[in-house]
């Protein structure tokens, strides 16, 4: 339940619910074998209608996020705010998005990578001080966030959330600094870990990126404004110009006193998250400089030279490793089919019948194209293996449905290692790769053949595709265990990526 209050006098909006997960429990519920998306975030200064755009632009970066939305825009002096749980279509009504008043916005799509998936945790977040009020949205995960919240707590802060991103919000409320963008810097100098932020307060948007450059952040222009995002699609969509990407290190402010750059948070090398080019970022986005599209093509080529096989037909596992199965299919040879169907109606709650059907999870969400793939042989490309649960009920699907061979090529290297930077990749214990050898894989999902992208094709397609930074370094941890950002005593825990209503089945607030 959902409640929406208006105090027309303050012109702010206030949002609480009762998150019943009740309904969650009613029949099927698919535990996420792949990895779950992050957060997408907008920053909009100085467009008219400047929610509506951001609105859309949140929009156009939903494949980020589908728990929780929000918006909120500024008039200049005030902050106003709305926000809520699913996806941002059913979160906003043109009533909603015209009480958003202002030239300025920020908005934020959220998966919980930490804290609990329930109202009080959509971001952005707002909050006032003594330097005034201030919302902020966040793509990423602080690695230290736990060290300090707990500091915080023992020295009397009261948080409302179970968020990383409330523990920003206090250190700039506490800071002795004497004006906000002072105290906004001297609040991230004791940030560590993934962040990519846009922060609003009444006539000013900051845009800011963690010297590692973990997570993506991109600057455009439309007409005499200014817009950031996530990715470039969201540009797309509101026919704004891309212009630059935030460099990692680099706080952009833009006030009515104009636009100015700094790099207030120290040297570090560039560790780009290279799971955006595999799963995460929309295909016709731009990411850290490069045409996501063509580095997934070139993933797909680079796989077909490291790992052949004799086969008639490859297909990918929609919709993520489409492009990487053509580009497999391109250089292999081995003419390339669409012999999975997936349903784009896919909820997380499904209410199955009493007469249980057999792998119900499986085919609420893929179904087979026997005419396809029969008597044939199959070369499956997907892009990543975690626990292996859903690869197993596909090729059981595709055996069904005749074929003769199949054999499951994956356009990245083996996931062996939780991310700790804002990705939602299970425990060490739970990867498939981490726990059991090629050959006990392949008798689990039980195929003919199975072979990953090398660590090094990866890269190789990363720096061979056109654009940005030839030299820049990627954060491979995941695949090879090697974290650039430590982890503080007592944070690995916090850090990990929690799944959905995993603290709470049932939060009450007022």
């Amino acid at each position: 339940m959902l409640f929406f209050l208006c105090d027309m006098t303050q012109r702010q909006y206030i949002t609480f619910s009762v998150s019943c997960s009740n309904a969650n429990k009613v029949g099927y519920s698919d535990k996420q074998s792949y990895p779950k998306e992050e957060c997408g975030i907008v920053g909009i200064y100085n467009v008219e209608e400047a929610a509506n755009h951001t609105y859309l632009a949140a929009y156009a970066l939903q494949h980020r996020g589908q728990e929780s939305s929000g918006i909120v825009s500024s008039d200049g002096e005030r902050l106003f705010r709305y926000a809520g749980m699913g996806k941002v279509a059913d979160v906003f009504t043109p009533q909603k998005i015209k009480q958003l008043v202002g030239r300025h916005a920020i908005a934020h799509n959220r998966y919980s990578t930490t804290g609990a998936s329930f109202l009080r945790n959509a971001q952005p977040i707002r909050f006032d001080s003594r330097l005034g009020t201030m919302a902020l949205a966040h793509n990423g995960n602080l690695t230290n966030a736990a060290t300090i919240r707990k500091s915080l707590e023992e020295q009397g802060s009261i948080f409302q959330t179970t968020i990383d991103t409330e523990v920003i919000s206090h250190l700039v409320a506490r800071s002795r600094a004497a004006n906000f963008t002072d105290a906004l810097v001297e609040a991230m100098r004791q940030i560590r870990g993934a962040y990519s932020l846009v922060v609003l307060t009444g006539d000013t948007l900051y845009a800011l990126r963690d010297p590692n450059g973990f997570r993506p952040l991109v600057m455009g222009k439309k007409d005499d404004g200014f817009i950031f995002a996530s990715e470039t699609c969201a540009l797309d969509i509101i026919d704004a110009e891309y212009v630059r990407d935030v460099e990692p290190g680099e706080m952009v402010s833009i006030s009515p006193q104009g636009i100015t750059s700094q790099f207030p948070f120290g040297k570090s090398s560039q560790n780009l998250c290279i799971f955006e080019y595999v799963y995460f970022s929309r295909p016709d986005s731009f990411v850290f400089g490069k045409s996501v599209y063509n580095t997934r093509m070139r993933m797909g080529e680079i796989l077909a030279e490291e790992a052949p096989v004799i086969a008639d037909v490859v297909m990918p596992v929609p919709d993520s490793s489409s492009v990487a199965a053509l580009g497999y299919s391109r250089k292999s040879g081995i003419p390339y089919h669409m012999g999975l169907i997936r349903s784009h109606y896919v909820g997380r709650t499904f209410i199955e019948p009493d007469q249980k059907i057999r792998d119900f999870g499986a085919k609420i969400k893929y179904n087979a194209i026997a005419s396809v793939v029969k008597d044939q042989r199959v070369v499956v490309i997907d892009d990543s293996i975690m626990r292996g649960t859903t690869t197993r009920k596909i090729v059981k699907m595709l055996r069904g449905a005749g074929a003769k061979e199949i054999h499951v090529r994956i356009a990245s290297a083996p996931t062996r290692h939780p991310c700790y930077y804002g990705i939602d990749i299970p425990n060490h214990s739970e990867l498939i790769a981490a726990t059991h050898s090629i050959d006990e894989i392949v008798k689990y999902l039980r195929v003919d053949s199975l072979a990953y992208l090398s660590l090094d094709g990866m890269q190789r397609a990363a720096a061979e595709t056109e654009g940005g930074n030839k030299d820049a370094g990627y954060c491979t941890a995941c695949f090879d265990g090697k974290y650039p950002v430590n982890l503080e005593e007592g944070d690995a825990n916090y850090s990990n990526q929690k799944t959905l209503f995993s603290e709470y089945e049932i939060e009450e607030s007022a």
